[in-house]
């Protein structure tokens, strides 16, 4: 170690000369606050084949799979025309960001027509808010958001909380007032709209 100008060792009489130059380092470290999260805002889409269980039960296994497979291809598809991104398949459901609200309800629109074409019912559910990013991933109370106003839709309903109907004020799309609603764990009433048209 180099004190004043000269190589030494550290020992009992140089120590305190040492501390004087390693603390305010130490100290600077310590007080440093954590970076501000990285957060972004998007619109999340929360897909679900409804009936699953009973078609499956009734196809067997190997039909429902091919459906199934079907079923994830043209979805994959939607998402792909419309510029979602695939975060999350789990069973028979989709989790997907997109950058804008109204090119998520156009895509909600269009996986229920495609999917509907081979013989399946998918409810969707959209909310927009700030999320989280983790590991390329959105997460946060948006995300859970979005997957409650997803279990809340119909059999062929895309629902919309009343932010995303708001964002996308003059678009064209039309919805109807589905009422406030109670979203289990997520505090408040939240007042759901359902898509009418594209």
């Amino acid at each position: 170690m180099e004190v004043d100008g000269e190589e030494h060792i550290a020992t009992a009489d140089t120590a305190p000369q040492l501390l004087a130059h390693v603390m305010p380092f130490l100290q600077e470290a310590v007080t440093r606050e954590a970076p501000e999260p990285d957060k972004v805002l998007a619109t999340v889409l929360f897909s679900d084949i409804v009936g699953s269980t009973a078609r499956a039960a009734e196809l067997g296994d190997a039909r429902w799979l091919e459906l199934l497979a079907a079923h994830h291809g043209r979805v994959r598809a939607q998402l792909a025309r419309y510029r979602g991104v695939e975060l999350d398949t789990a069973g028979d459901g989709f989790f997907a960001r997109f950058d804008g609200p109204a090119r998520a309800i156009r895509c909600a629109l269009a996986i229920c027509d495609a999917v509907r074409e081979i013989g399946i019912d998918v409810r969707l559910g959209l909310h927009t808010g700030e999320c989280e990013v983790l590991d390329g991933k959105v997460a946060g109370i948006a995300v859970a958001i979005g997957a409650r106003v997803s279990a809340r839709a119909a059999a062929g309903e895309v629902l919309v909380s009343q932010t995303v109907k708001d964002l996308v004020a003059g678009s064209g799309i039309g919805f109807d007032d589905r009422g406030a609603a109670e979203l289990k764990g997520i505090p408040g009433g939240w007042r759901l709209y359902s898509v009418i048209s594209p």
